[in-house]
């Protein structure tokens, strides 16, 4: 270009500043993302572990692993020689002088501007003396000194500095390269040639191409694509996949073929080892000849696992490869409860095939408890906790315990749950009881909707259902306390009573006290709203009397009963029970005869009825406006789930044989388990730490009449913690949908006046516009 002219840095002072920047800008976010967490913080929070998970493969191996570990120092100590390059660099470039700098003439001389001629030529003279070549000055400063002094004389001179800020005139526009002059000079041609050829037609093609391969190897969830494909080749072909099946499924993944993973590995030792935890373990379908069940690679991985879930001791060389078989199944079988979930919604959608059976999506997921627990499907729960072995569990199911599962161990009084577990010393106890603490207890509301709707509680054929499920976490010593409290009150207004009858009766469980909570209360609005309805007529007070009375002797008659068949407690609770259902028939009959008393007074009658309108018209408004909160709620909650990413670290799971620390995550999912069919997608709750809700949302049948289904919640860490809650659903005719409607109805009249008002305000403006002529 004219004018124009490109520079090299022959000095290499600029060069230092675009290697500041490029430094900087990769050791500050590496800082950032790669520096160490604090290990200190990391050993508390191992210790606050111990009393709990120290009896856990995944806490001794972590232990084992951040005492031999050195990838933390290599780190601190790579970040540690990146900054000291950008410090050294910074100060470097500190150092430099400033050589662009605006050229101004009585800066030079050290003049203020607006200086005098004479000025100007006495201080020019002074300087002159001062740093004259001849006289032992430096020349370059003379030179600018010169150069100034006519800048500010010649009028010429002046003019050009004045315009274009420089006394000589324009020059043409530099522009500096921050590179220093050698990579351009023909000498080094060849080398820099060979440096930019190896760089960008040789290491950044090979790096791109394995990002690409490695990138379109693997799904979203970082699985092999062909592990996909092959889960969804045998859920399409075997619909209905028992226990064995599924585990030579998940064992033919591609995550333990050596050739697909680098991480699985064959060793020679195999084919002794292999074949003698074949035997131990007896029938495997060995002999079955479908591939790849029958590869090497398939057959080892299945062997490992089913040794891992029978509790089998392995050899040295086999522990490491369990362990990776192990770790990898969690992840695999999530990858199949969602194959299971794409064909379902294909043949709900399409049709052509059998959506695989209920039963196989959710031997996915016990599936997933027994791995992380190391656990067989016919086991007990129990053997989840420290220090109970097969041969304990005949003092649990005797028939003086009947204690089979977590919760009712936990449903025990202290003083017998310590009478159960003799055979453990009290540091045992002490720590089975930590742990049994520390497992969770899911307390779950659903609420049954549909969402942008006049009527939201009216479901209709076809309608979206959505669920809005509740889930509350709390640790199982929390219930501890509760048992403690529930129990306590029975033992006391039984004192008189056999001890075996006081027993038995304050083994009352919080699952169980929570159902009788929620019948009582849908009794008690029940009979409130029966109350609000008072009747207005003889006849009906009457049949409210006599419905009443007979609700008395039935009452007495029950009474009775109790207090024969057992004891003094439950007919004091029989007699209460009548008690307050006499105190509601005597309200009833009070508001009979007040409606006795009204019917002689019309003007009275009038004004009943008068307020009556106004408080059904008040309760119709204020239901309105609470559905309008409602939904305004739930659309603020969508909009703050969209924007707030929560952690998935949530509660470490106790798991005595699984290698790696697991976070507690649930399936949340509705079912038909008469049609054995899902009826909404599992949704993978992985953030709940307090309280989590979630909406889960399906069509309505497109029949009319009652349906029953299930709200499942499952675990995928522990064994016998599963909730389901029946869900019913009672589905309506839709509304026809209206093809005319009074406002949308224009009279003709109504058309006929506004053409003519259209007309009207023509001719009044045509006339305007004549008289404006």
């Amino acid at each position: 270009m004219a004018g124009q002219q490109f520079q090299y840095d022959d000095s290499g002072n600029t060069f230092f500043y675009f290697l500041t920047s490029f430094v900087g800008l990769i050791v500050i976010p590496a800082t950032y993302y790669l520096w160490p967490r604090d290990q200190n913080a990391e050993q508390l929070r191992l210790k606050s572990l111990r009393r709990v998970h120290g009896r856990c493969l995944w806490y001794r191996l972590r232990l084992m692993k951040s005492q031999q570990s050195i990838v933390p120092s290599l780190k601190k100590a790579a970040l540690l020689f990146g900054w000291a390059v950008f410090l050294l660099l910074a100060y470097k470039v500190s150092k430099l002088d400033r050589e662009y700098q605006e050229y101004n003439p009585y800066e030079v001389l050290n003049l203020d501007p607006g200086a005098t001629t004479s000025e100007i030529k006495k201080q020019y003279h002074l300087l002159s003396k001062k740093f004259h070549p001849d006289k032992g000055g430096d020349e370059n400063i003379f030179m600018m000194i010169a150069k100034a002094y006519a800048a500010l004389t010649n009028e010429q001179t002046k003019k050009n500095w004045e315009l274009y800020g420089d006394p000589d005139g324009p020059r043409a526009t530099n522009f500096g390269i921050a590179l220093p002059a050698w990579i351009v000079d023909q000498k080094n041609s060849m080398l820099v040639l060979l440096v930019y050829g190896l760089a960008f037609m040789v290491i950044l093609p090979v790096v791109v191409g394995t990002w690409w391969y490695r990138s379109i190897r693997y799904s979203g969830d970082q699985i092999l694509i062909n592990t996909t494909q092959l889960f969804m080749h045998f859920m399409y072909k075997t619909p209905n996949m028992n226990m064995k099946r599924l585990a030579m499924v998940l064992t033919a993944a591609f995550e333990f073929d050596p050739r697909s993973n680098k991480e699985a590995t064959i060793r020679p030792t195999d084919n002794i080892e292999v074949p003698q935890l074949i035997r131990e373990l007896g029938n495997i379908n060995v002999k079955k000849k479908e591939p790849p069940f029958c590869y090497p690679y398939s057959l080892k991985a299945r062997v490992l696992v089913l040794a891992h879930l029978s509790r089998m001791d392995v050899s040295e060389d086999l522990e490491d490869d369990q362990r990776f078989a192990v770790r990898k199944s969690p992840a695999l079988l999530q990858e199949m409860v969602n194959v299971g979930c794409q064909l379902t919604m294909m043949a709900n959608s399409r049709g052509g095939f059998h959506a695989p059976r209920l039963v196989s999506i959710e031997n996915c997921m016990k599936l997933t408890q027994m791995i992380v627990q190391g656990l067989q499907e016919t086991k007990s729960p129990l053997l989840q906790l420290p220090h109970f072995e097969e041969e304990h569990l005949r003092y649990c199911v005797s028939k003086k315990y009947k204690v089979r599962s977590l919760q009712d161990l936990v449903s025990l009084k202290d003083s017998e749950r310590r009478s159960m577990l003799r055979f453990l010393g009290e540091e045992k106890y002490d720590e089975v009881i930590a742990v049994l603490g520390s497992f969770p207890h899911i307390a779950m509301e659903t609420k049954l909707q549909v969402l942008d709707d006049e009527d939201s509680n009216n479901i209709t054929a076809g309608s979206i259902v959505t669920v809005t499920v509740t889930l509350t976490r709390k640790r199982m010593s929390e219930v501890f306390e509760k048992e403690q409290d529930t129990t306590a009150c029975p033992g006391e207004e039984g004192a008189n009573t056999e001890e075996g009858a006081d027993a038995s009766k304050a083994k009352t469980k919080v699952w169980q006290n929570k159902s009788k909570g929620t019948k009582k209360t849908a009794k008690s609005k029940k009979k409130k709203l029966t109350k609000k309805k008072a009747p207005a007529a003889a006849a009906t007070a009457a049949a409210a009397a006599a419905t009443a009375a007979a609700a008395a002797t039935t009452t007495a008659a029950v009474a009775s009963k109790a207090k024969q068949a057992n004891g003094n407690v439950a007919g004091s609770d029989a007699l209460a029970a009548a008690k307050e259902e006499e105190e509601e028939g005597s309200d009833k009959g009070s508001e009979s005869d007040e409606g006795e008393a009204n019917k002689d007074s019309p003007s009275e009658r009038d004004e009943e009825s008068d307020k009556q309108s106004d408080t059904e018209v008040d309760e119709i408004a204020g239901d309105d406006e609470e559905e309008w909160e409602a939904l305004q709620q739930s659309i603020q909650r969508r909009e703050r789930a969209l924007l707030e990413t929560k952690s998935k670290v949530t509660h470490p799971v106790y798991s005595l044989y699984y290698p790696e620390e697991k976070q507690e995550w649930w399936w949340l999912y509705i079912a038909d388990r008469r049609d054995q069919a899902l009826v909404s997608m599992p949704y993978h709750v992985c953030t709940l730490k307090d309280t989590e809700e979630v909406e889960l949302k399906f069509p309505a049948p497109s029949k009319t009449g009652n349906y029953q289904y299930s709200v499942i919640l499952r675990s995928d860490s522990y064994l016998g913690l599963d909730q389901i809650k029946p869900l019913k659903l009672e589905v309506h005719e839709a509304k026809a949908v209206l093809d005319n409607h009074p406002q949308w109805d224009i009279p003709e009249t109504e058309e006929e006046d506004e053409e003519q008002e259209d007309s009207d305000g023509i001719e009044e403006s045509e006339d305007d516009d004549e008289d404006n002529d």
